[in-house]
């Protein structure tokens, strides 16, 4: 019997898409649970075990952390790698990725205006130009076609969910990186994928 998910985040793509990404590639059913900022504070004490989300409920067991939880549905649709050493290799690539979101969500929640444009200006001129071409250099290092092995893995979508935000703000941001762009493309034109990416909500994070 299928398993019933349920991922309960903000109404963002930044720490929750990559899992809704990895969902809608798997054409897994899951119950996608948007919560708003007003709403968030008489969440946290209830439903979320280290007082932060996202959260996913698999038949009502609970499961936090951003990062596990992508890694546990990957490996239970098949996109986690074939081998422990590909596994790694995700791994490798998740978390780098992470280390980019970081950036952007320290610069999207400073309230500080003159910091946040500091911050702004450090992404565009050293953050951003930095992981282009890291992960440029690893996918070409890979043949060009994905990130590990010879077939999608969630390295794959979380480089494309890592550029979603600059490329939201900026839609040139990739075009002196072609390769990387190309594979962008590619896939986000995944059937599943571009369907759900169609009709999610249109958020700037």
């Amino acid at each position: 019997m299928m398993p019933s998910y349920k991922f309960v985040y903000f109404d963002l793509r930044a720490r929750g898409e990559l899992t809704r990404y990895v969902f809608s590639c798997a054409s897994k059913e899951f119950e996608d649970s948007r919560f708003s900022f007003e709403e968030w504070n008489s969440l946290k004490p209830v439903t979320m075990p280290f007082g932060q989300a996202p959260v996913l409920l698999v038949d009502g067991k609970t499961l936090a952390q951003s990062g596990a939880i992508a890694r546990f549905l990957a490996r239970e649709f098949g996109l986690a790698g074939k081998n422990s050493w590909e596994q790694g290799m995700v791994d490798q690539y998740m978390e780098l990725a992470t280390e980019m979101m970081d950036e952007i969500v320290k610069w999207y929640f400073e309230k500080d205006e003159e910091k946040k444009k500091e911050r702004l200006k450090n992404l565009n001129e050293a953050v951003y130009p930095k992981y282009l071409g890291l992960f440029q250099n690893a996918l070409e290092q890979n043949g060009g076609r994905y990130f590990v092995g010879t077939e999608l893995t969630a390295a794959d979508l979380a480089v494309l969910d890592i550029f979603d935000t600059p490329m939201y703000h900026t839609p040139n941001f990739m075009d002196s990186f072609l390769n990387l762009k190309a594979h962008r493309e590619r896939i986000a034109s995944l059937e599943n994928l571009a369907n759900y990416i169609k009709k999610r909500n249109v958020t700037d994070l």
